[in-house]
């Protein structure tokens, strides 16, 4: 299959680099100087899924849509920063006579993302997928791989032919990245909510891994009140996840989700450091932004995302 991937990311390379081993023709989208650093060195792979080595000339890649000429795309891989959603789609627009009507599947953090694509595509073209792997990016090149709690979901918020995606999850599967189809992504995506939201601006505020949050009955605290506001919030908007409350969700939590990533550092953290922008806005402030359409109160979620603004504000200013 022809698989492009947009995004040459810590997640981009892993996906990449499974689909790559598992015999697929791949070509990643990327901005300098990552562009140049994955044409010299390849892709390299290292962490909890193994260690891997992707000779550079055995994919494409480009820093531009226009270079990938008039080839037949099977599946479209979107891993890039969810702030960046609706600017992406609107580019994918622009080449549309060259991608047609593969799925397009957003490898991305957060809620609200499909929003932005539905803008310019139909409904039965988009799909998200929860990742519950944790990626950092040691190199241009080199993905490293701390957690993998699950495998990859795939799925439709809006109805969608889902059996469009079973190629991908085994190719995928079959190159050492384990995924699946299912009919639940959207509850999939707020149980990862759940986790995000507590523990990625967190964690980058604190500057501690995932696993100091825990032992803290002041951090706990917090974290219990972003559990029940997102609970509130989700079911005021009509949706729902995996746990029929919040205590059902945290009594997992603490028992089985914290302790499995205990030593892994958050990625808002890591944009931090690199004074990057962070996905806040697609995580607590996708929730503020939802509990005001529905008139819930979410003075933890406004707090916790207004401390990464601030943060934010210091290196990229006003």
């Amino acid at each position: 299959m022809n698989i492009l991937i947009l995004g040459g990311g810590a997640v981009g390379l892993g996906l990449a680099r499974s689909l790559i081993t598992a015999g697929n023709d791949v070509t990643i989208i990327d901005v300098e100087p990552t562009v140049s650093a994955l044409k010299e060195k390849g892709i390299v792979q290292t962490g909890v899924l193994g260690e891997f080595t992707i000779q550079p000339g055995t994919f494409k890649v480009y820093d531009s849509l226009a270079k990938i000429g008039n080839v037949k795309i099977d599946y479209i891989c979107v891993c890039i920063k969810s702030y960046l959603s609706e600017t992406i789609a609107q580019v994918l627009k622009q080449y549309e006579h060259i991608i047609g009507t593969c799925p397009i599947i957003l490898f991305q953090n957060g809620w609200g993302n499909a929003e932005q694509f539905i803008k310019y595509f139909e409904k039965d073209t988009i799909f998200n997928a929860r990742v519950m792997t944790g990626y950092i990016k040691p190199a241009l090149h080199h993905v490293d791989i701390t957690v993998h709690a699950d495998a990859i979901h795939i799925g439709s918020l809006y109805g969608g032919d889902i059996t469009k995606l079973l190629s991908l999850a085994s190719e995928l599967t079959k190159g050492g990245m384990p995924a699946e189809v299912t009919e639940h992504v959207s509850k999939d995506i707020w149980a990862k909510m759940l986790y995000n939201c507590a523990l990625n601006p967190l964690g980058a505020i604190f500057n501690v891994p995932y696993g100091e949050l825990g032992k803290s009955e002041y951090t706990k605290a917090i974290m219990n009140d972003i559990f029940h506001e997102i609970f509130e919030t989700m079911h005021k908007a009509g949706y729902s996840t995996h746990y029929k409350s919040a205590e059902e969700y945290m009594d997992v939590f603490y028992s089985r989700l914290l302790p499995s990533t205990g030593e892994h550092r958050s990625s808002m953290l890591q944009d931090i450091q690199a004074k990057r922008r962070t996905e806040i806005d697609a995580m607590n402030g996708a929730v503020v932004a939802l509990a005001k359409q529905h008139g819930v109160n979410t003075p933890v979620n406004e707090v916790i995302t207004g401390l990464i603004k601030f943060i934010e504000g210091g290196y990229h200013g006003k």
